[in-house]
């Protein structure tokens, strides 16, 4: 396999092989938030070409733990002071952002804005949830760094490949500008989900992968490459549902998300070229298996799916919609004051 096989197919192979692995276990162990795992597994099977050790994995689950955990810090202030709350929450998110923009580590930068979001918006509604979340979150990052490591044995990176290139270190100005309006993406969702944070966890997980992709995409591509990707996500849930109800099993599920795992993979990799950037393909597998896991929960607690789905999507589609009208705007404010 070493010799035969090449680079982009071992790329592909461990994303599909690895996401599914992910969505399969995590259903399996009936994890509290079984999609958190898979979409970890995404982010970083597609940004990491070199499996962490064990050593860097502990230690990079330890400061997601507490970076995460953090969030629970500021409960009380969003509950006795909501506004001072919210507005600190924005704060750290700009901080997060600009923090990987400028030459941080981009996971552990995803990782802080999921962990306060998420985590203060549960912790808010109720305190013991968002201790919940916080498990949550950590169960599904360690599983995640098992099953890389698990792929990359299997599918490992030849000797020959070339290193992967450091992350650009944004200039101190354009990272300011980027950063404020990637946290002001995942606002809206935020503040959404602090309404009911058990409903709309998915919104604020959709919001966290629009603000990471709103960092690398322009105001020109922006409504081809959010609302595309989201789309695209959604025709994927749908047609992986109907698919996956012709037989229901666990090995199923696996074999499915396998499948849809490689058609993704192919176009991520540029094994089958496309004109759109990787960025479009990965941030459509992450809304497809957002989608699907909270479709397949519904189903197993008795609720209506479909309407449910339905829902669901139109709210993935506007917090795109607003995303794309704040990249939009931005970039008309900052094109009039340049001229």
């Amino acid at each position: 396999m070493e010799s035969r096989l090449a680079l982009p197919g071992r790329r592909t192979l461990r994303v599909a092989v690895g996401t599914a692995l992910c969505l399969a276990i995590s259903f399996a162990l009936d994890l509290s938030i079984p999609v958190i795992a898979p979409v970890f597994a995404v982010f970083l099977l597609a940004t990491q070409n070199r499996p962490l050790s064990f050593k860097a994995g502990a230690a990079f689950a330890l400061v997601v733990a507490l970076t995460t955990g953090s969030g629970l810090l500021l409960v009380p202030l969003l509950r006795h002071y909501a506004f001072a709350g919210v507005m600190i929450v924005g704060l750290l998110l700009f901080l997060a952002f600009r923090y990987g923009l400028r030459g941080g580590n981009n996971l552990v930068a995803t990782f802080l804005v999921a962990g306060l979001t998420m985590i203060s918006a549960a912790g808010t509604a109720d305190f013991q949830f968002g201790v919940t979340v916080v498990g949550a979150l950590v169960k599904g990052l360690l599983l995640a760094i098992l099953i890389i490591v698990l792929t990359h044995q299997m599918f490992p990176e030849p000797a020959s490949a070339r290193p992967q290139p450091a992350a650009r270190i944004m200039p101190d100005k354009e990272a300011t500008y980027i950063a404020l309006r990637a946290a002001l993406v995942v606002m809206p969702a935020y503040l959404l989900a602090m309404t009911d944070p058990a409903t709309y966890m998915p919104i604020i997980m959709k919001s966290v992968s629009l603000g990471r992709q709103s960092c690398t995409t322009t105001a020109r591509g922006a409504a081809r490459e959010l609302i595309g990707s989201t789309l695209l996500g959604g025709v994927l849930a749908i047609a992986f549902w109907f698919a996956l109800r012709l037989f229901v099993h666990l090995g199923m599920f696996f074999l499915w998300m396998l499948l849809f795992g490689l058609l993704v993979g192919r176009k991520l990799y540029g094994i089958s070229p496309t004109r759109y950037p990787p960025g479009f393909w990965l941030n459509s597998l992450v809304t497809m298996i957002i989608l699907l896991g909270q479709s397949v929960q519904d189903s197993v607690a008795g609720k209506d799916v479909y309407s449910a789905f339905a829902v669901r999507m139109g709210l993935f589609l506007a917090v795109t919609l607003y995303a794309c009208f704040t990249l939009i705007l931005f970039d008309r404010r900052r094109t009039a004051r340049d001229i």
